[in-house]
């Protein structure tokens, strides 16, 4: 683990960034650091305290926290490709941050103005990492009333962020209805339990294993977007599923930019030329079907970077426009246009993460040489949801002029 102290306290006397640029900057200091030993401690598997830690000592945990309270100020635009940048170094960690980020949105997404300026005091103020126990392949968390209180049980098999999380999401339906609540709580108690079990493929150091909720008591106050008992719906509720979405083609990208790179280094220093092809080069550098592979892979992800970025700004302007403003038909457009992002970040970043090794030869395939880390991750975490599912709205949309029905993965 070469994430120490001295490293954490860089920025102890450095000025909070103060526009976009800067922020970004800071991320790529985060991801150089990260970048040291990412395969190691991929394979250590480890909860990740001391990368969370290296998150919050660089003000990256705040960046989209109120300015009055502490935090960066900045919008979701900067905030993907901040995600992007770290998940070059360590997909995890840029995972990790990015769900942190979709989660202390959480608030504006449903809450009241009152819940909204309340929660991002406190997460802000105290620099707190967020996780969520909102995975909904599993049964709903069953909600009881107590009084005054709501009372969540139940469990999660996937609960990213887990145990290194400040803060952990709960969502959950009240007994005898269907309705559905939200809430922030602290995770540090003892009716959230982990079980530590998370050992997947890829996106190891994510903390996405299962949870337990036993009787974690929230006042009836603290249900998101509730008044005396009764939610306040806006199309604006929806736009969790279409920002994280987003998350994750930052994510797609940022791996596979990793793994373009890391490839291009070891062909540089390492690859050996082919000396049986008649055509016999003195370098690796100078082979024509490698020039022709990475000319390929690179002008594929300089395209869907270039759509993610036009997508991220559409988001971006919609996430930070007054919540009253959404209509179905804009979300539902937005929702088409990331879920577009995504499949071409899918199948491009797999074709990167896989076409690297034929790029690099067959010495790249050691262990110790660790390309497979980009595939692995990428691989892991785009099973997400089916990525066919996300065709066919791109289909509707193009052949029919329709939008998705929001659910929880459109």
């Amino acid at each position: 683990m070469t994430i120490t102290t001295p490293q954490t306290d860089r920025w102890q006397d450095a000025a909070t960034p103060t526009s976009a640029a800067d922020w970004l900057a800071r991320a790529q200091e985060v991801a150089d650091v990260l970048a040291v030993d990412a395969l190691e401690r991929d394979r250590a598997n480890a909860a990740p305290y001391a990368e969370v830690e290296l998150l919050k000592a660089s003000g990256l945990v705040t960046l989209l926290g109120p300015r009055e309270f502490g935090g960066g100020g900045e919008t979701w635009a900067t905030a993907y490709r901040v995600i992007r940048i770290v998940s070059r170094a360590d997909g995890s960690i840029g995972q990790l941050l990015g769900y942190h980020y979709l989660w202390a949105w959480a608030a504006r997404l449903v809450a009241t103005d009152e819940q909204i300026a309340a929660v991002e005091e406190l997460a802000t103020s105290t620099n707190a990492l967020y996780g969520g126990a909102v995975n909904p392949r599993d049964g709903d968390l069953t909600i009881r009333e107590d009084g005054d209180e709501l009372v969540f049980s139940g469990r999660k098999s996937f609960s990213t962020g887990g145990r290194v999380a400040d803060l952990t999401v709960l969502e959950g339906v009240l007994e005898g209805t269907d309705t559905h609540i939200f809430a922030i709580v602290p995770t540090a108690q003892e009716g959230i339990v982990f079980a530590g079990d998370w050992d997947a493929l890829g996106q190891r150091l994510t903390e996405s294993g299962s949870v337990e909720i036993r009787d974690v008591r929230v006042p009836w106050s603290a249900a998101a977007g509730f008044v005396d008992g009764e939610f306040q719906p806006l199309v604006y509720n929806t736009l969790n599923v279409p920002a994280i979405q987003l998350v994750f083609a930052n994510l797609y990208l940022g791996i596979a930019e990793g793994a373009l790179a890391a490839a291009a280094e070891y062909t540089r220093t390492t690859t050996r030329a082919w000396p049986y092809g008649g055509d016999n080069k003195a370098s690796a550098t100078e082979e024509w079907y490698l020039l022709e592979g990475y000319g390929v892979l690179q002008s594929r992800l300089w395209a869907d970077e270039a759509l993610l970025d036009a997508v991220n700004t559409e988001a971006s302007e919609i996430l930070h426009a007054p919540r009253e403003q959404l209509t179905e038909r804009r979300r539902g457009e937005l929702a088409v246009r990331v879920a577009a992002a995504k499949l071409r970040l899918v199948d491009d970043g797999l074709e990167v993460a896989n076409r690297i090794f034929e790029l690099t030869g067959a010495r790249a395939s050691a262990s110790s040489v660790g390309l497979d880390i980009y595939w692995r991750n990428l691989r892991t975490h785009s099973l997400h949801d089916p990525i066919a599912y996300k065709k066919r709205e791109v289909g509707d949309y193009a052949l029919l002029g329709q939008i998705p029905e929001p659910t929880w993965y459109s």
